[in-house]
Protein backbone atom coordinates (compact mmCIF):
# COMPACT_ATOMS: atom_id res chain seq x y z
CA UNK A 1 0.00 0.00 0.00
CA UNK A 2 2.61 2.61 0.72
CA UNK A 3 4.57 1.12 -2.57
CA UNK A 4 1.29 2.24 -4.42
CA UNK A 5 1.21 5.96 -2.86
CA UNK A 6 4.82 6.72 -3.56
CA UNK A 7 4.03 5.23 -7.40
CA UNK A 8 1.34 8.17 -7.19
CA UNK A 9 3.29 10.57 -5.80
CA UNK A 10 6.06 10.29 -7.67
CA UNK A 11 3.58 10.61 -11.11
CA UNK A 12 2.54 13.63 -9.65
CA UNK A 13 5.75 15.17 -9.16
CA UNK A 14 6.47 14.85 -12.75
CA UNK A 15 3.15 16.00 -14.08
CA UNK A 16 4.38 19.08 -12.13
CA UNK A 17 7.32 18.98 -13.66
CA UNK A 18 6.21 18.58 -17.53
CA UNK A 19 4.04 21.20 -16.89
CA UNK A 20 6.12 23.55 -15.20
CA UNK A 21 8.79 23.25 -18.33
CA UNK A 22 5.74 23.80 -20.55
CA UNK A 23 5.39 26.60 -19.27
CA UNK A 24 8.10 27.79 -18.74
CA UNK A 25 8.67 27.57 -23.12
CA UNK A 26 5.34 29.12 -23.36
CA UNK A 27 6.64 32.04 -21.26
CA UNK A 28 9.81 31.89 -22.81
CA UNK A 29 8.48 31.66 -26.54
CA UNK A 30 5.66 34.61 -25.57
CA UNK A 31 8.93 37.00 -24.25
CA UNK A 32 10.74 36.06 -26.95
CA UNK A 33 7.70 37.11 -29.74
CA UNK A 34 7.14 40.32 -27.72
CA UNK A 35 10.83 41.72 -27.40
CA UNK A 36 10.99 40.58 -31.24
CA UNK A 37 8.18 42.57 -32.38
CA UNK A 38 8.30 45.94 -30.24
CA UNK A 39 8.56 48.71 -31.79
CA UNK A 40 8.30 51.08 -29.04
CA UNK A 41 11.99 50.07 -27.64
CA UNK A 42 15.08 52.21 -29.48
CA UNK A 43 11.98 55.02 -30.66
CA UNK A 44 13.18 59.01 -30.83
CA UNK A 45 9.61 60.90 -30.37
CA UNK A 46 11.43 64.32 -30.49
CA UNK A 47 13.93 63.42 -33.39
CA UNK A 48 10.74 62.14 -35.38
CA UNK A 49 8.49 64.85 -34.79
CA UNK A 50 11.27 67.07 -35.74
CA UNK A 51 12.40 64.98 -38.77
CA UNK A 52 8.90 64.85 -40.37
CA UNK A 53 8.47 68.72 -39.78
CA UNK A 54 11.49 69.82 -41.29
CA UNK A 55 10.45 67.45 -44.55
CA UNK A 56 7.23 69.34 -45.01
CA UNK A 57 7.93 72.76 -46.30
CA UNK A 58 8.71 73.37 -49.73
CA UNK A 59 11.65 75.75 -50.17
CA UNK A 60 13.62 77.07 -52.83
CA UNK A 61 15.88 73.84 -53.28
CA UNK A 62 12.81 71.62 -52.60
CA UNK A 63 10.75 73.01 -55.16
CA UNK A 64 13.36 72.38 -58.23
CA UNK A 65 14.57 68.93 -56.59
CA UNK A 66 10.26 67.89 -56.91
CA UNK A 67 10.11 69.66 -60.42
CA UNK A 68 13.04 67.90 -61.91
CA UNK A 69 12.44 64.40 -60.30
CA UNK A 70 8.71 65.26 -62.37
CA UNK A 71 10.51 66.01 -65.40
CA UNK A 72 12.44 62.49 -65.21
CA UNK A 73 9.68 60.46 -63.65
CA UNK A 74 7.60 61.80 -67.01
CA UNK A 75 10.42 60.83 -69.13
CA UNK A 76 10.49 57.16 -67.36
CA UNK A 77 7.25 56.77 -67.84
CA UNK A 78 6.94 58.00 -71.65
CA UNK A 79 9.93 55.33 -72.67
CA UNK A 80 8.35 52.31 -70.34
CA UNK A 81 11.42 52.46 -68.33
CA UNK A 82 10.51 51.47 -64.58
CA UNK A 83 14.29 52.04 -63.89
CA UNK A 84 14.14 55.91 -64.56
CA UNK A 85 10.76 55.74 -63.02
CA UNK A 86 12.24 54.31 -59.57
CA UNK A 87 15.69 57.20 -59.83
CA UNK A 88 13.07 59.87 -60.07
CA UNK A 89 11.09 58.55 -56.87
CA UNK A 90 14.45 58.09 -54.88
CA UNK A 91 14.86 61.58 -55.05
CA UNK A 92 11.22 62.96 -54.63
CA UNK A 93 10.33 65.24 -51.25
CA UNK A 94 6.67 64.00 -51.80
CA UNK A 95 6.58 61.81 -48.66
CA UNK A 96 6.67 65.13 -46.26
CA UNK A 97 3.84 66.72 -45.83
CA UNK A 98 2.02 63.12 -45.96
CA UNK A 99 3.53 62.51 -43.29
CA UNK A 100 2.89 65.49 -41.80
CA UNK A 101 -0.97 64.91 -42.01
CA UNK A 102 -0.45 61.62 -40.33
CA UNK A 103 1.57 63.10 -37.63
CA UNK A 104 -0.78 66.19 -37.12
CA UNK A 105 -3.32 64.40 -36.39
CA UNK A 106 -1.96 61.98 -34.42
CA UNK A 107 -0.80 64.93 -31.76
CA UNK A 108 -3.30 67.21 -32.30
CA UNK A 109 -1.07 69.46 -34.18
CA UNK A 110 -3.10 72.31 -36.08
CA UNK A 111 -0.28 74.12 -36.77
CA UNK A 112 1.39 71.62 -38.34
CA UNK A 113 -1.31 70.48 -39.71
CA UNK A 114 -2.15 73.78 -41.67
CA UNK A 115 2.03 73.92 -43.17
CA UNK A 116 0.88 70.19 -44.25
CA UNK A 117 -1.71 70.68 -46.01
CA UNK A 118 -0.55 73.75 -47.77
CA UNK A 119 3.21 72.05 -48.65
CA UNK A 120 1.20 69.39 -49.98
CA UNK A 121 -1.14 71.52 -52.17
CA UNK A 122 1.63 72.88 -53.50
CA UNK A 123 3.78 70.06 -54.47
CA UNK A 124 0.79 68.28 -56.13
CA UNK A 125 0.18 71.54 -57.92
CA UNK A 126 3.99 71.66 -58.89
CA UNK A 127 3.70 68.03 -60.19
CA UNK A 128 0.93 68.25 -62.12
CA UNK A 129 1.98 71.59 -64.15
CA UNK A 130 5.27 70.26 -64.94
CA UNK A 131 4.15 67.10 -66.12
CA UNK A 132 1.58 68.81 -68.14
CA UNK A 133 3.96 70.62 -69.77
CA UNK A 134 5.83 68.07 -70.81
CA UNK A 135 3.08 65.98 -72.10
CA UNK A 136 1.66 69.09 -73.82
CA UNK A 137 4.35 68.45 -76.94
CA UNK A 138 3.01 65.77 -79.07
CA UNK A 139 6.12 63.82 -79.57
CA UNK A 140 5.74 62.34 -75.72
CA UNK A 141 1.82 62.06 -76.16
CA UNK A 142 1.94 58.21 -76.75
CA UNK A 143 0.34 56.11 -74.16
CA UNK A 144 2.83 53.77 -72.80
CA UNK A 145 1.96 50.84 -70.56
CA UNK A 146 3.85 52.53 -67.51
CA UNK A 147 1.30 55.44 -67.99
CA UNK A 148 -2.04 52.97 -67.91
CA UNK A 149 -0.78 50.62 -65.44
CA UNK A 150 -1.42 54.16 -62.97
CA UNK A 151 -4.81 55.34 -64.30
CA UNK A 152 -7.04 52.68 -62.06
CA UNK A 153 -6.18 51.73 -58.80
CA UNK A 154 -6.91 48.22 -57.44
CA UNK A 155 -6.44 46.39 -53.61
CA UNK A 156 -3.39 45.93 -53.97
CA UNK A 157 -2.44 49.28 -54.13
CA UNK A 158 -4.41 50.07 -51.18
CA UNK A 159 -1.77 47.55 -49.26
CA UNK A 160 1.13 48.90 -50.92
CA UNK A 161 0.50 52.27 -49.66
CA UNK A 162 -0.57 51.12 -45.85
CA UNK A 163 2.78 48.74 -45.70
CA UNK A 164 4.63 50.92 -47.16
CA UNK A 165 3.58 53.51 -44.58
CA UNK A 166 3.79 51.78 -41.43
CA UNK A 167 7.39 50.71 -42.47
CA UNK A 168 8.24 54.16 -42.92
CA UNK A 169 7.38 55.52 -39.90
CA UNK A 170 8.63 52.85 -38.41
CA UNK A 171 11.94 53.59 -39.80
CA UNK A 172 11.70 57.10 -39.09
CA UNK A 173 10.74 57.08 -35.30
CA UNK A 174 14.17 54.61 -35.09
CA UNK A 175 17.24 56.95 -33.47
CA UNK A 176 19.83 55.63 -35.68
CA UNK A 177 17.83 56.30 -39.58
CA UNK A 178 17.57 53.24 -41.62
CA UNK A 179 18.72 54.87 -44.82
CA UNK A 180 17.97 51.89 -47.17
CA UNK A 181 14.37 51.22 -45.17
CA UNK A 182 12.86 54.57 -45.83
CA UNK A 183 14.76 54.43 -50.10
CA UNK A 184 12.77 51.65 -50.74
CA UNK A 185 9.63 52.51 -49.23
CA UNK A 186 10.07 56.13 -51.14
CA UNK A 187 9.60 53.31 -54.69
CA UNK A 188 7.51 50.81 -53.11
CA UNK A 189 4.17 53.41 -52.07
CA UNK A 190 5.21 55.05 -55.73
CA UNK A 191 3.55 58.92 -55.49
CA UNK A 192 5.35 60.04 -58.20
CA UNK A 193 3.89 58.43 -61.11
CA UNK A 194 0.22 59.17 -60.43
CA UNK A 195 0.78 62.23 -60.39
CA UNK A 196 3.07 62.23 -63.43
CA UNK A 197 -0.14 60.46 -65.31
CA UNK A 198 -2.17 63.24 -64.41
CA UNK A 199 -0.24 65.74 -65.81
CA UNK A 200 -0.65 63.40 -68.87
CA UNK A 201 -4.18 63.08 -68.66
CA UNK A 202 -4.43 67.16 -68.50
CA UNK A 203 -1.75 67.27 -71.03
CA UNK A 204 -3.90 65.01 -73.88
CA UNK A 205 -7.29 66.32 -72.79
CA UNK A 206 -8.19 62.63 -71.45
CA UNK A 207 -9.85 63.82 -68.66
CA UNK A 208 -10.80 59.57 -67.50
CA UNK A 209 -6.57 59.12 -67.00
CA UNK A 210 -6.61 62.31 -65.31
CA UNK A 211 -9.32 61.06 -62.36
CA UNK A 212 -8.18 57.75 -62.15
CA UNK A 213 -4.18 58.52 -61.59
CA UNK A 214 -5.67 61.28 -59.14
CA UNK A 215 -7.48 59.16 -57.27
CA UNK A 216 -4.80 56.63 -57.00
CA UNK A 217 -2.58 59.28 -55.92
CA UNK A 218 -5.24 60.29 -53.08
CA UNK A 219 -5.57 56.77 -52.09
CA UNK A 220 -1.65 56.36 -51.70
CA UNK A 221 -1.44 59.35 -49.80
CA UNK A 222 -4.62 59.02 -47.62
CA UNK A 223 -3.17 55.53 -46.80
CA UNK A 224 0.35 56.65 -46.04
CA UNK A 225 -1.28 59.37 -43.90
CA UNK A 226 -3.17 56.42 -41.73
CA UNK A 227 0.10 54.37 -40.66
CA UNK A 228 1.44 57.41 -39.47
CA UNK A 229 -1.43 58.09 -37.62
CA UNK A 230 -1.73 54.46 -36.01
CA UNK A 231 2.57 54.32 -35.47
CA UNK A 232 2.11 57.50 -34.05
CA UNK A 233 -0.88 57.25 -31.41
CA UNK A 234 0.41 53.14 -30.83
CA UNK A 235 3.78 54.63 -29.72
CA UNK A 236 2.40 57.52 -27.65
CA UNK A 237 3.86 60.49 -28.57
CA UNK A 238 3.43 64.02 -27.04
CA UNK A 239 0.78 65.61 -27.54
CA UNK A 240 0.55 69.61 -28.44
CA UNK A 241 -0.20 71.27 -25.22
CA UNK A 242 -2.22 74.69 -25.18
CA UNK A 243 -2.02 77.47 -22.41
CA UNK A 244 -5.66 78.06 -23.41
CA UNK A 245 -7.41 74.44 -22.22
CA UNK A 246 -10.39 74.95 -24.39
CA UNK A 247 -8.93 76.07 -27.28
CA UNK A 248 -7.15 72.94 -26.53
CA UNK A 249 -9.75 70.51 -26.34
CA UNK A 250 -11.43 72.25 -29.46
CA UNK A 251 -8.72 71.27 -32.17
CA UNK A 252 -8.33 67.81 -30.50
CA UNK A 253 -11.75 67.77 -31.33
CA UNK A 254 -11.54 68.68 -34.80
CA UNK A 255 -8.31 66.33 -34.96
CA UNK A 256 -10.11 63.71 -33.31
CA UNK A 257 -13.02 64.09 -36.20
CA UNK A 258 -10.56 64.74 -38.74
CA UNK A 259 -9.33 61.69 -37.98
CA UNK A 260 -12.45 59.78 -38.13
CA UNK A 261 -12.99 61.61 -41.47
CA UNK A 262 -9.93 60.03 -43.00
CA UNK A 263 -10.25 56.67 -41.80
CA UNK A 264 -13.99 56.21 -42.17
CA UNK A 265 -12.70 57.25 -45.98
CA UNK A 266 -9.94 55.26 -46.21
CA UNK A 267 -11.92 52.04 -44.86
CA UNK A 268 -14.78 53.07 -47.70
CA UNK A 269 -12.36 53.42 -50.27
CA UNK A 270 -11.03 49.99 -49.38
CA UNK A 271 -14.39 48.36 -49.56
CA UNK A 272 -14.89 49.90 -53.20
CA UNK A 273 -11.55 48.61 -54.49
CA UNK A 274 -12.27 45.38 -52.97
CA UNK A 275 -15.82 44.65 -54.65
CA UNK A 276 -14.24 45.96 -57.53
CA UNK A 277 -11.87 43.61 -57.63
CA UNK A 278 -13.88 40.93 -56.68
CA UNK A 279 -16.53 41.76 -59.87
CA UNK A 280 -13.68 42.06 -62.29
CA UNK A 281 -12.61 38.47 -61.15
CA UNK A 282 -15.93 36.86 -61.19
CA UNK A 283 -16.54 38.66 -64.66
CA UNK A 284 -13.18 37.13 -66.22
CA UNK A 285 -14.42 33.69 -64.43
CA UNK A 286 -17.55 33.41 -66.21
CA UNK A 287 -16.51 35.09 -69.87
CA UNK A 288 -13.76 32.12 -69.60
CA UNK A 289 -16.45 29.90 -69.09
CA UNK A 290 -18.59 31.51 -71.69
CA UNK A 291 -15.85 30.90 -74.41
CA UNK A 292 -15.22 27.62 -73.39
CA UNK A 293 -18.80 25.96 -73.38
CA UNK A 294 -20.11 27.98 -76.35
CA UNK A 295 -16.85 28.36 -78.84
CA UNK A 296 -17.00 30.97 -79.47
CA UNK A 297 -14.09 33.41 -80.59
CA UNK A 298 -14.16 36.23 -78.00
CA UNK A 299 -11.66 38.41 -78.55
CA UNK A 300 -12.52 41.89 -76.55
CA UNK A 301 -13.92 42.06 -73.30
CA UNK A 302 -15.24 45.32 -71.15
CA UNK A 303 -16.05 45.09 -67.59
CA UNK A 304 -17.66 48.06 -66.13
CA UNK A 305 -18.53 47.82 -62.47
CA UNK A 306 -19.91 50.86 -62.15
CA UNK A 307 -22.97 50.66 -64.83
CA UNK A 308 -22.75 46.18 -63.68
CA UNK A 309 -22.23 45.80 -67.36
CA UNK A 310 -20.26 43.02 -69.48
CA UNK A 311 -19.28 43.81 -72.69
CA UNK A 312 -17.70 40.87 -74.99
CA UNK A 313 -16.49 41.16 -78.56
CA UNK A 314 -17.26 38.15 -80.73
CA UNK A 315 -15.72 36.75 -83.90
CA UNK A 316 -16.47 33.86 -85.80
CA UNK A 317 -18.93 31.42 -84.06
CA UNK A 318 -21.79 33.89 -83.41
CA UNK A 319 -23.86 33.38 -79.86
CA UNK A 320 -27.27 33.41 -80.95
CA UNK A 321 -30.36 35.23 -78.67
CA UNK A 322 -30.76 31.34 -77.20
CA UNK A 323 -27.49 30.82 -76.04
CA UNK A 324 -27.30 34.84 -74.33
CA UNK A 325 -30.38 34.25 -72.16
CA UNK A 326 -28.93 31.18 -70.78
CA UNK A 327 -25.95 32.92 -70.25
CA UNK A 328 -27.98 36.00 -68.63
CA UNK A 329 -29.34 33.65 -66.57
CA UNK A 330 -26.42 31.80 -65.03
CA UNK A 331 -24.64 35.42 -64.24
CA UNK A 332 -25.84 35.28 -60.43
CA UNK A 333 -24.02 32.15 -59.88
CA UNK A 334 -20.85 33.88 -60.40
CA UNK A 335 -22.06 37.00 -58.54
CA UNK A 336 -22.55 38.87 -61.00
CA UNK A 337 -25.77 39.86 -59.60
CA UNK A 338 -28.09 42.79 -61.61
CA UNK A 339 -25.07 42.49 -64.06
CA UNK A 340 -25.79 42.98 -67.88
CA UNK A 341 -24.40 41.13 -70.59
CA UNK A 342 -23.86 42.94 -74.19
CA UNK A 343 -22.75 40.83 -76.58
CA UNK A 344 -21.17 42.68 -80.18
CA UNK A 345 -20.77 40.83 -83.06
CA UNK A 346 -21.46 40.85 -87.00
CA UNK A 347 -23.72 38.64 -89.32
CA UNK A 348 -19.99 38.75 -91.69
CA UNK A 349 -17.83 37.37 -89.13
CA UNK A 350 -18.71 33.90 -90.38
CA UNK A 351 -17.74 34.93 -93.40
CA UNK A 352 -14.48 37.09 -92.46
CA UNK A 353 -14.00 33.45 -90.77
CA UNK A 354 -14.39 31.52 -93.93
CA UNK A 355 -11.86 34.01 -95.74
CA UNK A 356 -9.45 33.90 -92.55
CA UNK A 357 -9.08 29.87 -93.26
CA UNK A 358 -9.66 30.06 -97.23
CA UNK A 359 -6.29 32.51 -96.82
CA UNK A 360 -4.82 29.91 -94.39
CA UNK A 361 -5.32 27.08 -96.43
CA UNK A 362 -3.96 28.62 -99.65
CA UNK A 363 -1.04 29.71 -97.84
CA UNK A 364 -0.46 25.76 -96.79
CA UNK A 365 -0.96 24.51 -99.38
CA UNK A 366 2.04 27.23 -101.26
CA UNK A 367 4.21 25.59 -97.83
CA UNK A 368 3.88 22.15 -99.46
CA UNK A 369 4.32 23.04 -102.86
CA UNK A 370 7.32 24.96 -102.21
CA UNK A 371 8.42 22.10 -99.88
CA UNK A 372 7.59 19.39 -102.83
CA UNK A 373 9.67 21.04 -105.32
CA UNK A 374 12.40 21.52 -102.22
CA UNK A 375 12.33 18.15 -102.24
CA UNK A 376 12.94 17.71 -106.22
CA UNK A 377 15.26 20.25 -106.60
CA UNK A 378 17.68 18.48 -103.99
CA UNK A 379 16.72 15.05 -105.51
CA UNK A 380 18.19 16.75 -108.91
CA UNK A 381 21.30 18.08 -107.45
CA UNK A 382 21.91 14.67 -105.95
CA UNK A 383 21.67 12.79 -109.50
CA UNK A 384 23.91 15.74 -110.91
CA UNK A 385 26.63 15.00 -107.85
CA UNK A 386 26.23 11.53 -108.48
CA UNK A 387 27.07 11.29 -112.48
CA UNK A 388 29.87 14.09 -111.79
CA UNK A 389 31.25 11.45 -109.69
CA UNK A 390 30.65 9.03 -112.36
CA UNK A 391 31.67 11.26 -115.13
CA UNK A 392 35.27 11.78 -112.55
CA UNK A 393 35.82 8.12 -112.79
CA UNK A 394 35.57 7.82 -116.24
CA UNK A 395 37.95 10.51 -116.85
CA UNK A 396 40.42 9.10 -114.80
CA UNK A 397 39.82 6.14 -117.03
CA UNK A 398 40.74 7.53 -119.94
CA UNK A 399 44.06 7.66 -121.73
CA UNK A 400 46.25 11.01 -122.48
CA UNK A 401 47.06 8.82 -125.82
CA UNK A 402 48.73 12.32 -127.43
CA UNK A 403 50.76 12.62 -125.12
CA UNK A 404 51.83 9.29 -124.61
CA UNK A 405 52.61 8.61 -127.91
CA UNK A 406 54.64 11.86 -128.40
CA UNK A 407 56.91 10.48 -124.87
CA UNK A 408 56.87 7.04 -126.23
CA UNK A 409 58.13 8.15 -129.63
CA UNK A 410 60.94 10.53 -127.95
CA UNK A 411 61.87 7.27 -125.94
CA UNK A 412 61.61 4.64 -128.69
CA UNK A 413 63.15 6.06 -132.09
CA UNK A 414 62.12 3.32 -133.84
CA UNK A 415 58.53 3.46 -133.21
CA UNK A 416 57.13 4.00 -135.87
CA UNK A 417 53.45 3.61 -135.49
CA UNK A 418 51.64 3.71 -131.79
CA UNK A 419 47.82 3.04 -131.48
CA UNK A 420 45.16 1.90 -128.70
CA UNK A 421 42.23 0.81 -128.13
CA UNK A 422 39.92 -0.84 -125.21
CA UNK A 423 38.97 -4.75 -125.69
CA UNK A 424 36.04 -6.19 -123.53
CA UNK A 425 36.73 -9.87 -122.51
CA UNK A 426 34.06 -11.95 -120.51
CA UNK A 427 34.56 -15.10 -118.83
CA UNK A 428 30.13 -15.62 -119.02
CA UNK A 429 30.37 -14.44 -115.50
CA UNK A 430 32.03 -11.27 -115.31
CA UNK A 431 33.00 -8.78 -118.17
CA UNK A 432 36.64 -6.57 -117.43
CA UNK A 433 37.85 -4.25 -119.96
CA UNK A 434 41.25 -4.51 -121.28
CA UNK A 435 43.79 -1.53 -122.78
CA UNK A 436 45.51 -2.67 -125.69
CA UNK A 437 48.01 -1.07 -127.40
CA UNK A 438 49.42 -1.84 -130.90
CA UNK A 439 52.96 -0.57 -131.81
CA UNK A 440 54.45 -0.95 -135.49
CA UNK A 441 58.42 -0.76 -135.34
CA UNK A 442 60.39 0.85 -138.59
CA UNK A 443 60.33 -2.17 -141.25
CA UNK A 444 64.35 -1.39 -141.87
CA UNK A 445 64.79 -2.48 -138.12
CA UNK A 446 63.63 -5.92 -136.61
CA UNK A 447 61.65 -5.63 -133.44
CA UNK A 448 63.59 -7.59 -130.50
CA UNK A 449 61.68 -9.01 -127.64
CA UNK A 450 63.73 -6.61 -125.27
CA UNK A 451 62.09 -3.96 -127.23
CA UNK A 452 58.73 -4.75 -126.80
CA UNK A 453 59.04 -5.58 -123.51
CA UNK A 454 60.48 -2.78 -122.66
CA UNK A 455 57.65 -0.66 -124.18
CA UNK A 456 54.28 -2.75 -122.45
CA UNK A 457 56.31 -2.49 -118.55
CA UNK A 458 56.86 1.66 -119.78
CA UNK A 459 52.81 1.99 -120.75
CA UNK A 460 52.23 -0.26 -117.88
CA UNK A 461 53.99 2.22 -115.02
CA UNK A 462 53.06 5.68 -117.32
CA UNK A 463 49.58 4.57 -116.87
CA UNK A 464 49.78 2.60 -113.95
CA UNK A 465 47.63 -0.24 -115.11
CA UNK A 466 48.77 -3.59 -115.36
CA UNK A 467 46.10 -4.96 -117.59
CA UNK A 468 47.89 -3.30 -120.29
CA UNK A 469 48.23 -5.80 -123.49
CA UNK A 470 50.93 -5.29 -126.34
CA UNK A 471 50.40 -6.16 -129.85
CA UNK A 472 53.43 -5.66 -132.52
CA UNK A 473 53.45 -5.63 -135.88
Amino acid sequence: MEKSNTNEEDLDQKKKEVQEGFNGFFSATKDFILNLLNIREDTDKELTIAKIKSGIAVKSHTAWVLIFSIFIASIGLNVSSPAVVIGAMLVSPLMGPILGLGLSIAINDIDTLKRSLINLGVMVGLSITTSFIFFSFPIFQEATPEIIARTAPDIRDVLIALAGGLALIIALSRRSEMTNTIAGIAIATALMPPLCTAGYGLGTWNLDYFLGAMFLFIINAIFIALATFVVVKFLRFPVVKYINQAKRKRIAQIAGFIATLIIGFSVYQFYLLFKANEYKRNAETFISQMQEKTGAGIIDTRIDYDTKNIKIVVLGNNIDNSQKNIWENEMPKFGLLNSSLTIQQDDKSAYLEDEINTIKNSYLKNQNLIATKDEIIQHKEALLIEKDLELQKIYKKQIPFVQISQEAKTIYENLEKLSYANKLETNFSTIDTLIVFEATWKKDLLPNLKQNTQLKNWLQTRLQNNKIELVVK
